[in-house]
């Protein structure tokens, strides 16, 4: 009976199948029926697997954390120029030489951060039957602690000196044509050094804008022989009379002039195209107890471009603008082509 029963049950679920592909599957009810697995032949294993621990040594990495971070770029930069006697195309025995030293130390610890920054720049140029003159001078050293406040917000405290290695002088002729040298500056006539603290905003790796609220100059001038001028009837008269009565702002018979004042400083540096690096720096500093017409600018910006693993080309163009030193905005620009040391490469 129970076969039959199981028979039947077989024929419905054929049916079925057959009137409703759609269905996969149909429930069963084996309560009640008489139905023995076949025990499987292969043998099997019951009961607990040991486990044994194994001692596994700690591998000790000697290394530490380096927070610094620098980079150093010495550059030489040569020309030179020789004509014959009877070369007949015109132009004067020349010979130019000019050097620059970048030095840059970063640290960056959690949310603190310091940057250190030096720049050293000299070259002179010599022609033939002329004096001595210098192409370029510039002492700067720029220190900034900072301390992250948010995502693009610091708060920050720098300290920075500006002057140059050697002395500068305007060149005048006398009446018999024969060329001198007046001394306009020289190492710490004048020197800056500028405090400042205040918040800066960093929004990015190569842009940053220092808004110094709090910021105190103090301009130098060290060698009161800036003050005096030479007569072109008689240059070899050392002192002839006194040209006025303050220099770089600094008063005669003092050393020194400080100033506290609002000042932003903005620094961009990129890599612009392939092997081309772009760096500006434009520094505006207001001072609090003067007009705004005595407000001082200055914008240096600087392309660098890699011809190959030593030979670069650069090119140096300065703007200023500051009162004490001249009521006409100053500019300088250098075309340089030499070669370019980098450490650590």
């Amino acid at each position: 009976m129970k076969i039959f029963y199981a028979y039947l049950l077989f024929v419905f679920m054929g049916i079925t199948s057959l009137r409703a592909q759609e269905v996969d599957t149909v429930p069963i009810n084996t309560k009640g029926l008489d139905i023995k697995l076949k025990r499987s032949p292969l043998p099997s294993r019951t009961g607990t697997i040991p486990f044994k621990p194994v001692e596994l040594n700690p591998v000790v990495v000697d290394a530490r954390v380096n927070y610094w971070k620098t980079r150093t770029s010495v550059g030489i930069n040569v020309n030179q120029a020789t004509f014959s006697n009877n070369w007949k195309g015109g132009g004067v025995n020349s010979l130019a030489v000019g050097g620059l030293v970048n030095y840059k130390a970063e640290y960056a610890k959690e949310s603190y951060s310091y940057i250190s920054e030096v720049v050293l720049e000299y070259g002179k140029v010599k022609n033939k039957d002329q004096l001595q003159k210098k192409t370029r001078d510039r002492i700067f050293w720029d220190n900034k602690a900072a301390l992250q406040l948010s995502k693009n917000w610091y708060f920050f405290g720098s300290v920075s000196f500006e002057s140059q290695f050697d002395a500068g002088y305007s060149y005048g002729k006398t009446s018999d044509g024969r060329e001198f040298p007046n001394l306009i500056s020289r190492f710490m006539a004048p020197g800056y050094l500028t405090e400042s603290f205040g918040f800066e905003y960093k929004p990015n790796k190569f842009f940053s804008t220092r808004i110094g609220t709090g910021s105190a100059r103090q301009t130098f001038v060290l060698d009161t022989a800036v003050y005096i001028t030479k007569d072109a009837n008689d240059p070899d008269n050392p002192v002839k009379d006194k040209k006025a009565a303050t220099k770089y702002g600094v008063d005669f018979g003092k050393k020194f002039k400080n100033e506290l004042a609002f000042q932003i400083v903005s620094n961009f540096e990129k890599e612009v195209l392939t092997n081309t690096m772009l760096k500006a720096r434009y520094q505006m500093f207001i001072p609090y107890d003067r007009p705004l017409a005595h407000v001082d600018h200055r914008l240096d910006v600087s392309v660098t471009s890699k011809l190959n693993r030593l030979m670069n080309v650069s090119l140096t163009c300065v703007g200023l603008f500051d009162k004490d030193n001249d009521t006409k905005i100053q500019a300088s620009q250098a075309l340089a082509l030499g070669v370019m040391f980098v450490f650590p490469r």
